[in-house]
């Protein structure tokens, strides 16, 4: 894979170079982990996208911030694992298959679980690498020989093995609750699962008449279909309103049942009319309320969201169909008060994109609590795990405070189906609500149990639900790495070291692994939790598959290569946790900002060309390293600001400020090294003997750019990789693994870089000059260099030679005082230093003298419109406070910029 000879094209070609390094990287397995290896364990596991998915900006995003963490620590010598994986997501493959099966006219059902999830099964190993695939393409340094699914063997016994355990110690239940129901994938939903919308909806008020005939009782609802299930009307108790009715019945419209009305403290009398119906079946509140008073709980609705038998009329009906016809009846019952306009949210399921129905449904769920108060112990005992940025601590310890049981079955069939067995015999051969069961491992060991307890003669039925999603990743830290076994990989890289992930997820995934891994291991499943922000558009706002405003990674990747895409996101993070925006053309698919990236790369990718061409075929190694004694002033400037960027690129990179690791970087390597060091040297590359100054310039160029390739390869991984092997012409040796670069302290000169500082201002100044000038590229000049400091004054003479090279000096002359009239002149000042040029000779001075004055001309014009924008008063106080900002800001840059043209028209006099 290494090049013969130190050459690189005359082209960076990113597609040909990335996809032969990530071929090179995986084929020879060089991020494999080894639990036996030497170093500090430093592992990832990836938050595993779901096998449904195709790569989106956000993983693009997520991917490069942790591969820059793996790379680096791989590189300081730690023992690295960066573990892949895919989430099984149940209801994400159960809706893929059902759409292809309606549209056959089938159901699962029609199938059967086997066929159904021999299908599934299929459908996996067909499509389901589509985004592993795409990972590949952004050069992720994972172990691919460590790659897991949430559904494979390993994972699957884990799974089994912790809901045995939870359900052993009393902490999984089976009962019949309220839980959210998603009529679109017929399954019960998590609280996390459910998005409220804004809806514009309606409020409709009807009467309940009292069933004595004394009059009625007022009450409003946006859902008056569930009225058809009522069993109470509530009152507050201290409502002396409603005092007098408290142990009456109102009669229930349509329905003609006889309900009682109750008091309880949970409803407020200032709102609505201080009187409310109690579904206890359709509702989290009335459920509450109907617990409490013994109330029955009538379910009037089918999983698919129709109404069943105990709606009466409207049996079959679509729930919204049944709204209007309900309210249809209300009105010709004379019992409809008024209907309101009511802006309010109404809860959607996440996946099925559907208004979620509270069911009574009998589920398993998790007592979560204890689980939640081990979490918390770890928090706010040890601040365990450790939050970056810091305010998301706060967030995870109110979720953990507030939480409520989880409802863990989902009724699909792809998934870890519930290890649990209905002892069908107890109950003619039905599973009913009370049909007994027994929990375990597997059917042999339920048959077992549940022989010992009702007899040979038994005969079991599994549950066909299947496990949350979510249950499965939340062991994913430690089942990934062999748990409940006792591995090498777990005692070594468990717990892990960071975990890379979005705010938005740290209620369902984050909190469920602390608290998983806290019960079952008795520690947190990380140290660290770095939390991202998101990519947003080119407008600002979050991308979304509704909004349709997504932006293809790999449309980015084909156009300026993967490593351009990786920089810019990176270096757009300006402190950990912040949201990134994507500058982005739709109608030509281009992105200025990974433009800006991809060039970035040229120039280093020409900067190492030259280089290269200019060491006479030897490496580093055989060039070896500049001695102290040896280096000119710009050899000791180059070296003490690459050890200062060292010590800052680590220091950034240890205290996750990535992007200003990724933007320190990009200064240093594009300013200091490319337009700065390797201009400096070229005439003593360029010397016809093989002189010890030429040595020392070629020793400091190899040896930097080497430091370079390392710095930046976990941010640009191929093309640092490309280069270094072509520089270093190598053997079965890759970038990935060499050491990290560590800045040497006695380098590092801060009063030779100030130094500097004033030298390249003074050459900048002296280009800027000639080209306002129109002082022709290869015509030399002469200039003056006027300054009262002493230090300034040693500076420019210690850096003559650099201000002859670069600035194309033939006289230079460095004074404390002009000795006599410079005639006409060009000039400027750059910290104290004045700086002339003479231009007698070497520009048509009328010609300059004209451009000046239509220059000065226009500037004065804006400084005239500005003064008089600024004098009126209604501008001033009623324009926004940022555009008279902006206002005054331009007119004190027009002034001084009629200043310094004023001053440049008088020395041409």
């Amino acid at each position: 894979m290494t090049a013969t000879t130190p050459t690189l094209s005359s082209q960076y070609d990113p597609t040909t170079t990335e996809s032969k390094w990530q071929k090179y990287w995986e084929e020879k397995e060089v991020f494999k982990a080894n639990p036996e290896g030497k170093g500090e364990p430093y592992c990832i596991v990836i938050p595993p996208p779901n096998v449904t998915g195709s790569l989106h900006m956000g993983h693009a995003f997520e991917s490069s911030l942790i591969d820059v963490l793996t790379r680096y620590h791989r590189m300081i010598g730690c023992n690295t694992l960066w573990l892949p994986g895919t989430d099984h997501a149940s209801i994400a493959v159960s809706a893929i298959l059902d759409n292809r099966l309606k549209k056959e006219g089938k159901s699962r059902h029609d199938l059967g679980r086997e066929e159904y999830l021999r299908q599934a099964w299929q459908w996996k190993e067909e499509s389901g690498n589509t985004i592993v695939n795409q990972l590949r393409r952004l050069g992720v340094s994972v172990d691919w020989t460590r790659e897991r699914f949430t559904m494979d063997e390993g994972l699957s016994h884990a799974v089994k093995t912790a809901f045995v355990q939870l359900y052993e110690e009393g902490l999984i239940y089976h009962g019949n609750y309220l839980v959210n129901w998603c009529p679109a994938s017929q399954s019960a939903v998590s609280d996390l699962e459910v998005e409220n919308k804004e809806v514009d909806g309606h409020l409709w008020h009807f009467r309940y008449p009292l069933t004595d005939g004394s009059g009625y009782v007022e009450v409003a609802t946006t859902r008056p279909e569930t009225m058809l299930g009522d069993t109470a009307v509530a009152v507050n108790p201290n409502d002396d309103h409603y005092r007098h009715l408290l142990g009456k019945t109102v009669t229930l419209p349509i329905m003609r049942r006889e309900i009682p009305i109750i008091a309880d403290e949970l409803v407020d009398p200032e709102f609505g009319t201080g009187c409310v119906k109690v579904t206890p079946a359709h509702d989290p509140n009335d459920f509450a309320m109907g617990q409490r008073h013994n109330l029955p709980f009538i379910n009037i609705m089918n999983k698919d969201g129709t109404l069943n038998e105990n709606a009466g009329e409207f049996i079959g009906q679509d729930r919204f169909v049944a709204r209007k016809n309900v309210v249809k009846r209300l009105e010709e019952e004379g019992v409809l008060v008024k209907v309101e306009d009511y802006h309010h949210n109404v809860p959607y399921s996440d996946r099925g994109k559907v208004p979620v129905e509270p069911l009574l449904s009998t589920q398993w769920f998790v007592k979560i609590e204890p689980l939640a108060q081990k979490a918390l112990s770890f928090l706010d005992e040890q601040d365990s795990p450790h939050y970056v940025p810091e305010r998301w601590k706060k967030v995870y310890r109110d979720w953990l405070v507030k939480i409520k049981d989880w409802c863990i079955s989902r009724q699909l069939w792809w998934g870890h189906q519930i290890p649990a067995w209905y002892v069908v015999s107890e109950t003619a051969g039905e599973v009913r609500d009370d049909t007994p069961f027994v929990v375990a491992y597997n059917e042999k060991e339920a048959k077992e149990k549940a022989r010992a307890k009702y007899g040979d003669n038994i005969q079991l039925e599994q549950d066909p639900d299947v496990l949350d999603t979510w249950f499965s990743s939340g062991l994913w830290p430690f089942s990934t790495m062999g748990w409940p076994e006792e591995t090498a990989d777990l005692k070594t890289y468990y717990p892990t070291s960071t975990l890379v992930a979005g705010f938005d997820i740290i209620f369902f995934w984050v909190a469920r692994m602390t608290m998983m891994a806290g019960h079952f291991t008795n520690q947190m499943p990380f140290k660290d939790v770095y939390i991202h922000g998101l990519v947003l558009d080119e407008n600002g706002q979050k991308m979304s598959k509704s909004k349709g405003n997504g932006i293809d990674p790999l449309l980015m990747i084909d156009k300026y290569g993967a490593d351009a895409l990786r920089y810019t996101l990176i270096k757009k993070v300006a402190g950990a946790g912040q949201d990134i925006s994507f500058d982005y053309n739709r109608k030509t698919d281009e992105s200025p900002s990974v433009e800006a990236s991809r060039n970035f790369a040229n120039k280093l990718w020409n900067a190492a060309r030259f280089v290269m061409m200019n060491l006479d075929g030897k490496t580093p190694q055989q060039l070896g390293e500049p001695k102290q004694e040896s280096l000119e002033l710009s050899d000791k400037w180059i070296l003490s600001r690459f050890n200062q960027i060292v010590g800052q690129t680590r220091e950034y990179i240890e205290a996750y400020g990535l992007g200003e690791a990724a933007k320190g970087l990009y200064d240093f390597i594009w300013g200091d090294f490319c337009d700065w060091y390797i201009e400096l040297v070229k005439s003593r590359l360029w010397q016809k003997d093989n002189s010890t100054s030429r040595q020392v310039a070629q020793q400091t160029l190899a040896y930097v750019l080497e430091g370079i390739l390392k710095l930046l390869h976990p941010f640009m991984p191929h093309i640092t990789e490309e280069i270094w092997q072509t520089l270093t012409q190598t053997n079965e040796e890759v970038l990935a693994l060499q050491n990290y670069p560590e800045p040497i302290a006695n380098a590092i000169d801060p009063e030779l870089e100030q130094d500097f500082e004033l030298l390249i201002g003074v050459i900048r100044t002296l280009r800027n000059l000639r080209a306002e000038a129109g002082v022709k590229p290869g015509v030399e000049i002469t200039a003056i260099l006027q300054t009262e400091s002493n230090a300034e004054s040693r500076i420019l003479h210690e850096g003559a030679t650099y201000i002859r090279d670069l600035a194309k000096v033939e006289n230079l002359t460095v004074t404390k005082t002009l000795a006599k009239d410079p005639g006409q002149v060009i000039a400027s000042v750059f910290a104290t230093v004045q700086v002339l040029i003479p231009l007698t000779g070497i520009v048509d001075i009328d010609l300059l003298r004209s451009k000046l004055e239509k220059n000065l001309a226009k500037v004065e014009a804006e400084v005239k419109s500005l003064t008089g924008r600024l004098s009126n008063p209604g501008f001033v106080n009623k324009a926004p406070a940022e555009v008279v900002r902006g206002a005054r800001d331009a007119l004190a840059e027009a002034q001084k910029a009629a200043e310094i043209l004023g001053d440049r028209l008088q020395r041409l006099k």
